[in-house]
């Protein structure tokens, strides 16, 4: 089973409380230490200053007579070579660790702490009172010291525990205050993972607020953003769905027209073949026809499927060309298939890298579409010239103009000014899409500006594909 781990908010608090206690521990060491070397310091003192003022009372007597009345002093006497301890009042039962601190300070103070028998711990303190002849021992308890020390160490426990036990509550209170920031965004992520998005258009939650410093707001300020990149990403692959669909549900219309006509006219070429002899090169040509112009709606579908999914080498074969002698070459074309249109070409020498062939369908398609839909006798011209390094190319014509209300949908695929007029004159409407999809993988951009007796089609290419 999988050990739940602590929240972020309980491990920081008890982290933190980690370091109080050890600093609490290092300033409770330091404290008792110093204390304890105050103390030891003041007792040697003023075990130095009693010895001192009962130094004329010891030559002239051989004994102390003021001390306080808790502590122990012997006073040892030089007699033949060995030191001799005095009789006195305030002497303990066991002399041993007097005697043996007497022997070592005859010419120079020693001090040492010892346990005496059936009394307990005391700072002992030998004193030469005349060197090598008489020498003092005076001993003072230590349980003032120690009883002080040991409530000093019970106040510094009690304080450190009381101050922990605050710093660790009120540092999780105010570390959860702090992260309720992140604890929202969490709180937004799992709202959002209750959401089906499968068929979502847009994405709305956000995360709402503010506080919680700097590092709180760059993150919620990254989420957002993140969240704003997956709503538009939610947007665009709804609508390249949409798109597809509807390309789907185009697509099989303008194929399913060719193909019912082929099978019409195969069943007239069958009743012709079998009945009238002479109708079967007629059918014969509405058959081909049929095929031809399925074989191009194809062939511009397959195009478009190439450029769509050409996402990093784009279906070209580039190669220097001089845009002029493409654009003459167009217009041609043009006279000879269009002689009910007049035709004039203002070519200027553009040599540029590009598609020779992907450039003709532009222009053939743009002269195409203006003399579909215009009357007869309408004005085409072609202009084309090198601005601020781009090539570009326009394509005008004086017919009646493209209606405003269709002109932001006249890129799009199958899409036809006129839903009425008839598939024989109007086309697939696949042109002038093909036409914006090759200008754009050439890297450039094209665009409509029409009023009644004016339309043109502005084409800008780079020079050079990158």
């Amino acid at each position: 089973m999988k050990r739940r781990q602590l929240r972020l908010g309980t491990r920081l608090a008890l982290a933190l409380g980690a370091l109080a206690l050890a600093v609490f521990a290092i300033v409770g060491t330091v404290m008792v230490t110093s204390m304890k070397t105050f103390l030891d310091r003041r007792l040697d003192d003023q075990m130095a200053m009693s010895q001192t003022a009962s130094a004329k009372d010891v030559v002239a007597y051989e004994k102390v007579t003021k001390i306080p009345p808790d502590w122990f002093a012997v006073v040892y006497v030089m007699e033949n070579g060995e030191l001799r301890a005095q009789p006195g009042e305030q002497q303990p039962e066991d002399r041993e660790e007097f005697d043996a601190l007497a022997k070592k300070a005859l010419t120079t103070e020693h001090f040492d702490t010892e346990y005496l028998r059936g009394k307990g711990k005391f700072r002992l303190r030998a004193c030469p009172i005349e060197p090598n002849e008489i020498v003092l021992v005076s001993a003072a308890p230590m349980d003032d010291r120690d009883s002080t020390l040991s409530q000093l160490i019970t106040v510094g426990v009690i304080a450190f525990l009381a101050a922990l036990a605050t710093l660790v509550v009120g540092g999780q209170a105010l570390i959860r205050k702090g992260m309720q920031p992140l604890s929202n965004m969490a709180d937004t992520a799992h709202d959002i993972s209750s959401h089906d998005l499968t068929d979502s258009a847009h994405l709305t939650v956000r995360v709402d607020g503010s506080g919680g410093g700097v590092e709180v707001e760059e993150l919620r300020e990254a989420f957002n953003t993140m969240l704003a990149h997956i709503d538009s990403s939610l947007a665009a692959r709804t609508a390249a769905e949409q798109r597809l669909r509807r390309f789907i549900a185009d697509a099989s219309h303008e194929l399913r027209t060719p193909l019912t006509s082929l099978r019409g006219y195969a069943d007239l070429f069958r009743y012709a073949a079998a009945n009238e002899p002479g109708e079967r090169e007629k059918h014969l040509e509405k058959l081909r026809s049929e095929a031809s112009r399925m074989s191009v709606l194809l062939d511009d579908l397959l195009l478009l499927a190439r450029l769509d999914s050409a996402e990093t080498e784009p279906p070209l074969r580039p190669e220097e060309l001089d845009l002029a002698v493409i654009a003459e070459a167009a217009a041609d074309a043009f006279r000879a298939a269009r002689p009910s249109h007049s035709l004039e070409i203002d070519a200027d020498t553009v040599t540029m890298t590009a598609d020779p062939t992907r450039l003709r369908q532009v222009l053939d398609n743009l002269l195409t579409n203006a003399a579909v839909h215009t009357p007869a006798g309408t004005s085409v011209s072609v202009r084309v010239r090198s601005e601020n390094g781009w090539a570009v190319v326009k394509v005008s014509d004086t017919g009646p103009g493209i209606p405003e209300t269709d002109q932001a949908r006249i890129f799009d695929r199958f899409y036809r000014v006129d839903d009425s007029r008839t598939r024989q004159r109007g086309g697939s409407g696949l042109g002038l899409a093909v036409v914006q999809s090759l200008v754009e993988v050439h890297g450039g951009t094209i665009e409509l500006t029409s009023r009644p007796g004016s339309t043109t089609f502005t084409i800008r290419l780079p020079r050079h594909l990158g």
